[in-house]
């Protein structure tokens, strides 16, 4: 770790982390927070995706969709409107639309085909944008004078890396630069999560390997043809199955730096108070 002691990292002139965990625990709500202080860059992974790696992606299938109108169709062919998608840190829809649900095309689902390349789209978007963690690191430096910065990696981070190789790219250049720091669920956490999601089924990306095995398993327990597949349904299906998928692998990551609860990111209501909860989460590592 970069911080050796939880003096140390108390008495850094340099904070420097990386959140990780399912998302829904305070990844978003911590680095907005100290991003509000001025103190500190916040570097969003999600949205370094959603701009610089699928943007166009994105864009362009918008324009498919306005194609589809004869009166957007014609806007479009004389270039009379531009379309693009309008991307935040807070509102990442236009990323998620695109990648889409498997499943019925009259149920706005899409042929298991497309939706595959578009997970592998947002794979290699994924990895890139990890990445350019140290790019954006030396940025806040240089033009803002920003020592401090923390990189709020996305839900799907735990599924572009090989947790338990010491060598991994993404994992190495991440640990050597900045302090990973994992929120840890309860099955409380986890509970809440799914009823979440069942009231309002989002796109997510899965390991390709997973995504596979759930695919067929859903249609085999259901009896479904790929064409006949409720897009909702299977990805409500797959979402508790993907959480338990993805907690051993936070964990396995979590080795290379320090734990701390989403119960305790729930008391913080200052930098302070996280910066404390930092030097605690390391001096129980070194305990």
């Amino acid at each position: 770790m970069i911080y050796r002691s939880a003096a140390e990292w108390q008495a850094a002139t340099a904070r420097r982390i990386v959140l990780f965990g399912m998302s829904g625990l305070g990844k978003t709500f911590l680095a907005s927070m100290l991003r509000g202080t001025g103190d500190w860059f916040h570097y969003s992974v999600d949205y370094r995706i959603g701009t610089r790696y699928m943007g166009e992606y994105i864009a362009d299938n918008f324009k498919r969709e306005a194609m589809k109108v004869p009166f957007l169709r014609d806007l479009l062919m004389s270039d009379s409107v531009y379309i693009a998608s309008n991307i935040t840190f807070d509102n990442l829809a236009p990323l998620s639309t695109y990648l889409g649900k498997p499943g019925s095309p009259s149920r706005g689902g899409l042929p298991f085909g497309e939706y595959c390349l578009r997970q592998n789209q947002h794979r290699r978007a994924e990895i890139a944008s990890l990445l350019d963690t140290r790019h954006f690191m030396d940025r806040a430096r240089d033009i803002y004078g920003l020592a401090n910065f923390v990189c709020d990696s996305g839900g799907s981070i735990c599924e572009v890396v090989d947790p338990e190789d010491p060598q991994d790219p993404v994992l190495k250049a991440l640990s050597h630069d900045l302090l990973m720091v994992w929120i840890k669920g309860s099955d409380a956490h986890t509970a809440e999560l799914v009823r979440r999601f069942d009231k309002a089924p989002k796109p997510m990306y899965y390991q390709p390997q997973f995504l596979e095995q759930a695919w067929i398993a859903y249609r085999v327990e259901k009896g479904l043809e790929e064409a006949q597949v409720n897009p909702d349904d299977f990805i409500r299906w797959t979402y508790a199955r993907a959480l338990a998928h993805r907690q051993p692998r936070y964990q396995a990551m979590a080795r290379r730096g320090v734990t701390i609860l989403a119960e305790e990111v729930a008391q913080i209501r200052t930098p302070d108070d996280f910066n404390d909860l930092i030097a605690r989460a390391i001096a129980r590592k070194e305990d």
